[in-house]
């Protein structure tokens, strides 16, 4: 439905449309048929006004009825049928005024006579649907190309929306708590181990270059995922030393399973988050992986965040993860004893 801006501009569009078709009339009226009288007047005026009311009453029932949802087709016909009905009315109401008028000696017709034949009254009306006609296919025209342009910004409203999520989600890719812990300590090693130092860029090197190059739509082989997880492992080691301990259930005829890119990392990056940093002691973080009847099964354990801690939600990480699978594939998550338990199933 339209808003009532659009409503009123509508209305006195519509009124200083017509109200030019009447003075037009008016002046036509007196340059070529000056003995007319005054009934010529009241028959242009009653028109205009008629023609008013019923384009108003055409737009109002197209919108409610939203004749665009029945194609063009049937937008035509619907059009058509109500400028014939349309025209009829306004005929109806300017005869009946008319022969009021005149039974009343209200007006005259000076020296012209009335024809209300069956052939000047299909006339009439002709002459009646065609201005009607010329005003719905103009009125049907821009309210078309303003659909289309609303589609088009709900399409680019859309676009944007998708930038902003997949903008989220390399937010997510990139944990900022995780690159700063990297980067201090990375700055920590470069006077304390050298060597480590090294090894650390390069394994952050790696890290950023997986999350950075592949999409939402990329499927990555377990064993190529796995190299991402021993990497970022490796860099979360030397930020939480003995607090992190890891333990892999890996099965060999799972390596070449397809599974979406940094999906295990992000549980991994999950499970640390939300279950070692929140605890003075750490913890254990498990990784399983199996292949049964064709469906990959990642299992990813924590222990329970300290009871001081805030309940974590399933932050944007896990909804974008979750976007990656859309129906194919499942997953939960779940505490389980005294450990939060991350399940993914993905059919190969």
């Amino acid at each position: 439905m339209p808003d009532s801006s659009s409503t009123v501009r509508f209305w006195l569009l519509n009124a200083l449309v017509w109200a030019l078709y009447g003075v037009a009339g008016i002046g036509l009226r007196q340059a070529y048929f000056s003995d007319a009288g005054s009934a010529g007047v009241l028959i242009t005026l009653g028109l205009a006004l008629a023609l008013f009311g019923c384009s108003g009453a055409i737009r109002a029932l197209a919108l409610r009825a939203d004749w665009w949802a029945r194609g063009t087709a049937g937008l035509l016909l619907r059009l058509a049928l109500s400028v014939a009905l349309g025209a009829a009315v306004a005929q109806l109401l300017v005869n009946i005024a008319l022969h009021s008028a005149l039974a009343w000696n209200w007006v005259s017709l000076g020296r012209q006579t009335a024809d209300f034949s069956p052939k000047a009254l299909l006339l009439y009306w002709y002459t009646t649907a065609v201005m009607l006609a010329l005003w719905a296919a103009l009125w049907a025209s821009l309210h078309s190309l303003r659909r289309i342009r609303g589609a088009e910004l709900a399409r680019l409203r859309a676009e944007a929306g998708r930038i902003a999520l997949e903008r989220d989600a390399l937010r997510a890719r990139l944990n900022p708590h995780f690159m700063f812990n990297a980067l201090n300590n990375l700055r920590a090693l470069i006077l304390e181990d050298p060597e480590r130092a090294r090894d650390m860029v390069t394994r952050l090197s790696r890290t950023l270059r997986q999350a950075l190059a592949h999409n939402r739509s990329e499927q990555v082989t377990l064993a190529e995922e796995l190299a991402v997880v021993d990497d970022y492992l490796a860099i979360e080691a030397i930020h939480f030393e003995q607090r992190l301990q890891v333990r892999q259930q890996i099965d060999a005829d799972a390596m070449q399973a397809q599974l979406p890119a940094m999906a295990l990392q992000l549980l991994v990056e999950n499970a640390i988050k939300h279950g070692i940093a929140s605890r003075p002691g750490g913890g254990e973080v498990q990784i399983r992986a199996t292949l049964d009847n064709d469906v990959l099964r990642l299992q990813v354990d924590n222990p329970l965040g300290s009871a001081n801690e805030p309940t974590p939600g399933h932050g944007v990480g896990l909804a974008y993860l979750r976007a990656q699978l859309g129906t194919q594939g499942r997953f939960t998550l779940q505490p389980v004893g005294d450990r939060m338990q991350a399940l993914l199933e993905i059919p190969q």
